[in-house]
């Protein structure tokens, strides 16, 4: 059965710009700017004074689940350039110490389970990677887009996979320990 008409709104804070042209959405903030199309997902658009309305006319249950999810890819745009995204990742070794050093945009693991193989994984656009100055044995990931953000540390996790070996004994990897928005100090 198809729903004729389904609306959700997303709040706009102060500070923030939405502009909305052709299902492509681009928001602009303090920390700058973001913008993602979303020509696929057949909705209306529209700015009502400091919310943006989303509405999807005769839909069905799946195709009105997506009205959610592009609200939600909103709210995080939104918060990437107000606040920032920030992942914590920690080395995990039991013998081998991991080194890891940033050259520019690459991110290179050496010593990995004793391996010679050097790992480098390049930073998507956007995103700055930097040693943590507290914590010993942490990398911390900053940017605006929270999809950027995240497929750096998958990408960097993804390259420390243990294989051919049994993975309950050989815990060695980099893994996150934290995610969300950048904290603001008070």
């Amino acid at each position: 059965m198809k729903t004729i008409l389904s609306t959700r709104y997303v709040d706009i804070p102060e500070g923030v710009t939405v502009e909305v042209g052709r299902r492509v959405v681009k928001v602009t903030g303090p920390r700058g700017e973001l913008e993602r199309s979303f020509r696929h997902i057949n909705v209306d658009m529209c700015l009502e004074g400091s919310r943006l309305r989303v509405d999807m006319w005769f839909g069905n249950k799946k195709q009105l689940a997506t009205i959610r999810t592009l609200c939600s890819h909103i709210d995080n745009m939104i918060t990437g350039v107000t606040h920032g995204f920030q992942y914590k990742m920690r080395f995990v070794y039991a013998h081998f110490p991991i080194n890891v050093i940033l050259n520019e945009r690459i991110v290179e693991i050496r010593n990995f389970l004793g391996e010679k193989r050097v790992r480098r994984v390049p930073l998507q656009p956007g995103v700055e990677a930097e040693r943590s100055a507290t914590v010993k044995d942490e990398l911390v990931l900053t940017g605006n887009d929270i999809g950027a953000v995240s497929l750096t540390a998958s990408n960097i996790h993804g390259s420390t996979l243990v294989r051919n070996k049994d993975i309950r004994k050989f815990l060695d990897g980099i893994y996150t320990s934290e995610k969300g928005p950048i904290p603001q100090e008070e």
